[in-house]
């Protein structure tokens, strides 16, 4: 078994114990409370990320773990496991099963591997960059957008944007939506619209204010379908970037997506 090997296995038994943990609390009674920043937190997000920490402690030692709930480990290690245990935590406790476990293998800052996994609805894409993501095993690809007027443009609230932000965002909606209005807009789905994006569901997503345990596993999801993801400039996405993302299904449509931006 070749070492990329061995990490996508690793990548799902991490994804496995998760969703191991999440699925008995899930329209359950779970502690609850709010973190220093007014985020929820659940009793679910802290112990799955405890236990996928578990095991990369007990096996990747060397390796790094950044973590939402529980912070970086070995932050000088070249190798970073990035781990986002509920990615949606206000749709699960919402009761609806649109949010996600993601789990990244950054190298050098750099993401290689990702996971995002639903574990009510039984979903997983898994994405390698050179390689190619999977959904529940079988290959997926993005699909083609002729034009911005016929995509479909997802993000998971308007409210999480600033006024900038949200100036932005609305340019590239009315360029999406058109004299005709044949495109679509679609609100809610945290980092499922990600995954419904690499399956060729969707052909946009634009988000603000991310953090690297927020994007850093959609990267692979993404462009192993053969989407792209970069910042709002344009950039590609590594450990350094701003949290503001952009997903495409289809990369030939980045520049009128930063055109309608600016």
């Amino acid at each position: 078994m070749t070492n990329l090997q061995q990490d996508i296995a690793l990548a799902n038994r991490l994804a496995d114990v998760a969703g191991s943990v999440i699925r008995p609390l899930f329209r359950n009674d779970f502690d609850q409370s709010r973190k220093a920043d007014k985020t929820p937190v659940t009793e679910a997000d802290q112990s799955a990320e405890a236990a996928m920490r578990a095991i990369l402690e007990n096996e990747r030692a060397a390796d790094g773990i950044i973590g939402e709930e529980y912070g970086t480990r070995n932050e000088a290690s070249g190798r970073q496991w990035v781990l986002d245990p509920i990615d949606g935590t206000i749709s699960f406790m919402a009761g609806r099963p649109i949010f996600g476990t993601l789990i990244a293998l950054m190298q050098d800052g750099w993401p290689v591997l990702g996971v995002i996994d639903q574990p009510i609805n039984g979903e997983r894409w898994v994405g390698q960059i050179g390689v190619g993501t999977t959904f529940n095993g079988n290959p997926v690809k993005t699909s083609t957008c002729r034009a911005l007027t016929e995509a479909k443009l997802a993000t998971s609230s308007p409210h999480y944007f600033d006024a900038d932000q949200a100036g932005a965002y609305m340019k590239v909606a009315a360029a999406v939506g058109g004299n005709e209005r044949q495109g679509t807009i679609i609100y809610g789905g945290d980092c499922y619209n990600y995954g419904l994006l690499a399956s060729g569901h969707l052909d946009i997503v634009c988000e603000a204010g991310l953090q690297i345990y927020d994007y850093a596993a959609l990267v692979p999801v993404v462009e192993g379908a053969g989407g792209t993801m970069s910042d709002w400039q344009g950039n590609p996405l590594d450990a350094g970037s701003d949290g503001n993302v952009l997903a495409l299904g289809d990369p030939a449509r980045l520049d009128d997506v930063l055109e309608a931006m600016g």
